[in-house]
Formats: C-alpha cells, sequence, structure tokens
C-alpha cells in the first residue's frame, strides 16, 4: 500500500497535467474517436503493447492475457454526457478542477491510465489475465455499447469486472435497468375552426400520459421501480389542431421481474389507444439491463475486496444501485461493481468539478484493488 500513496504522490503533477489535457478533448457516446486516438498513443508511448480499439471504439490494453485464461477487466469511459457543441473550458479553482466532464468520468480514466503503467512498467504478474479499458459509450444514448462489447467478446472468461465512476467511498452493487422510448401520436388535424371536432394529437398524448401516470408501479421487497415522461412537443399553431404530437418516456427498475411487468404494461397502453384508430409509432431509443443471476459468493467477495481497500484508506463503503457501465455484466451474471475513484460534484452541467487533492488517494484506491487480482 505504501508503494502506491508514494506513486499517487510522485506523478501528481503528471496526473493534473494529463487530466488538463483529457478534459478539452470532445468525447460525445459514439463520437469518442479524438479521446480514443489520444488514449491509445499515450498508453502506447507508457510502455503499453497490443493495445487495441475494438469496433465498439474501446481502447484495449491486454496484460497477460491469453487465448482462453480467466480475465478481470478493469474500466473507465471516455465518453462525456455532453454534445460537440459543449465549450469544454477548463479552469482551476479553489483547489477544484471545474470543466464539463471532469470527473464523469475524465479523471478516473486519467487515474486509470497512471495505474496500468504502473502494474506493466513494473512487471508485475497477475493472478488472471488483465484488461485495462478506455471504454465507450457509457453515457445516455450510448447504451452501455463498450461495456457490452467487452462482455460479449470475452463472456464468461470475465471472472471479474470493475468500473470506476463515481466519488470515493461509492460502490454500485445493484443495477438500475431502463427502457427509454420515443412515442409519436398521429391524427388527421386540421383548422381550428373549419376542422373542429378532428383529432387533437396533443389532446390524445395528454391522455395517453395520464394513463400511463395511473399505473401503479409493481412493488417487491428489496426494490424499487420508476417511471417518467422526458419531453414532450408538437403542434403547428394556434388555430391548428395538431396532427402529430411526440414524447420521451421511460420506466426503470432494479428487478427483471418489474422490468417486465412495466413493459408488458406499457405495450398493454399504446394497444388500447392504437385500437381507437390513432396511429402511434413506439421507437426504443435506449435499453439497459437490470441485475441478472449472479453467484452470490463470488458476487460478494468482489464487494468485500472493494470494501477492505477503502477501509484500509479510513473511507467506509456505501452500497447502492444504479445504472453504469456494471449493468450488463451483473445483467449476464458476471460479479461487477463500479466504484468511485475522486471527489467530486455538478455532475452532467456545465459547473461540473473534480477536487485535486482527491486524486491522490483515489489513485492509491483504484490501484490497491487492482492489486489484488497480482501476486504481490
Amino acid at each position: 500500500m505504501s508503494d502506491f500513496k508514494e506513486y499517487s504522490v510522485l506523478c501528481h503533477e503528471e496526473l493534473k497535467d494529463l487530466l488538463r489535457t483529457l478534459a478539452v478533448i470532445p468525447a460525445p457516446s459514439h463520437h469518442e474517436d479524438k479521446r480514443v486516438a489520444f488514449v491509445k498513443a499515450w498508453m502506447e508511448a507508457n510502455g503499453g503493447e497490443n493495445i487495441f480499439v475494438d469496433y465498439a471504439k474501446n481502447v484495449i490494453w491486454p496484460y497477460h492475457v491469453t487465448a482462453d485464461n480467466d480475465l478481470v477487466v478493469v474500466m473507465a469511459h471516455t465518453d462525456l454526457v455532453f454534445s460537440e457543441d459543449v465549450p469544454l473550458d477548463l479552469r482551476e479553482e479553489n483547489g477544484r478542477f471545474y470543466c464539463p466532464g471532469i470527473s464523469d468520468d475524465t479523471a478516473r480514466l486519467a487515474q486509470l491510465m497512471l495505474a496500468a503503467r504502473y502494474f506493466i512498467k513494473n512487471a508485475l504478474t497477475p493472478k488472471c489475465g488483465v484488461l485495462f479499458v478506455a471504454n465507450s459509450c457509457e453515457e445516455g444514448l450510448g447504451n452501455l455499447k463498450g461495456s457490452r462489447a467487452i462482455v460479449d467478446t470475452y463472456g464468461d472468461r470475465i471472472k471479474d469486472f470493475i468500473t470506476f465512476d463515481g466519488d470515493l467511498g461509492g460502490c454500485c452493487s445493484r443495477a438500475v435497468g431502463s427502457d427509454r422510448y420515443k412515442v409519436t401520436v398521429e391524427t388527421e388535424g386540421g383548422h381550428s375552426y373549419g376542422n373542429f371536432g378532428n383529432r387533437n394529437a396533443i389532446r390524445v398524448m395528454a391522455s395517453l400520459i395520464e394513463t400511463l401516470y395511473s399505473v401503479k408501479v409493481p412493488e417487491k421487497d428489496g426494490s424499487r421501480t420508476t417511471y417518467n415522461v422526458g419531453g414532450i412537443s408538437g403542434g403547428t399553431s394556434v388555430n391548428t389542431i395538431a396532427q402529430s404530437c411526440e414524447m420521451l418516456y421511460e420506466y426503470r427498475s432494479d428487478d427483471l421481474e418489474c422490468m417486465e411487468n412495466m413493459r408488458n404494461m406499457f405495450k398493454k397502453v399504446i394497444a388500447a389507444y392504437e385500437a381507437t384508430g390513432v396511429k402511434i409509432t413506439v421507437d426504443l431509443l435506449g435499453e439497459r439491463p437490470c441485475s441478472g443471476k449472479v453467484d452470490p459468493a463470488r458476487h460478494q467477495a468482489l464487494i468485500d475486496r472493494v470494501k477492505k481497500c477503502y477501509a484500509a484508506l479510513g473511507y467506509e463503503t456505501h452500497l447502492h444501485a444504479g445504472s453504469t457501465d456494471a449493468n450488463y455484466p451483473l445483467f449476464k451474471g458476471i460479479p461487477a461493481v463500479c466504484v468511485g475513484s475522486t471527489k467530486s460534484g455538478g455532475a452532467h452541467t456545465v459547473g461540473e468539478w473534480c477536487d485535486i487533492e482527491s486524486l491522490k488517494p483515489g489513485l492509491e484506491f483504484m490501484m490497491s484493488l487492482i492489486a489484488t487480482y497480482f501476486e504481490m
């Protein structure tokens, strides 16, 4: 542990410089190419061998990976929730870095790059193969494309899956699944006076939303289910009976059965409105699975690793449910956690910040957790 603390102190200025560089490289989900190119080049310049970018734009740094050995995955995501037109203006103030995406997940990505370099440059021997991954498409409608690609490629060979995202002490061990839709209602519409009596798409949509909001969510001990309409648009003018109206709708749950109940409810409501002769189009925008059947003993062993490493640095572990890159491996039955390694705030806002001093204990924690898979 002392070596990791010393390393985190010695490379602190380098980590800050790396973070300053990464933070201003745009990386919207599905368009992480510039950041991917930088990360790959940096890894190669810092001793990495056989580094490659897969079909999902994951930068993968395999270490002691053979054709069939067991694997542990450690990752941090490259993408940002912000689009290309949001300025990535970085400033340093009162011991903090401020920049959109600075903590989610740029700081942890920079930490992971330096952590991976330590293990590889010191030629440390792992107990199994290790995949260091800078993964794509964690945010929003990225739909966990990077995480899915890793799990689909390496499958049952993955014994543990660790993704770094969040604050020190946090450990997401349960996956909250979600289905996200765009629903479009179309009617004949017409002139507000001349065609009065024609069906109004806005009125139909309002009724549809009211019906969805009258639904009682499934209740199951230890689980939580929610739903939300997050946007609505349509119509042409005040004197036009609207021909079209759209809404964005999602439901979430941390339980597979509850998710299926919500899915069936949604289909039945849509079918009922279609039966009235209204044209309704449903587009699935995003789908994130919740936890599947994970061996409880193996999953607890992974959680215990996290707790032990946090405790060694004086942090209490806070277990919680969430929607992260751990969702897909958990759905596939692979023990997985999403753990934090910085102190931060303002996530998904232009005022996002990362505490600079927290980078040191965060890197130390990250390295100590990874080290549990090495002969040390």
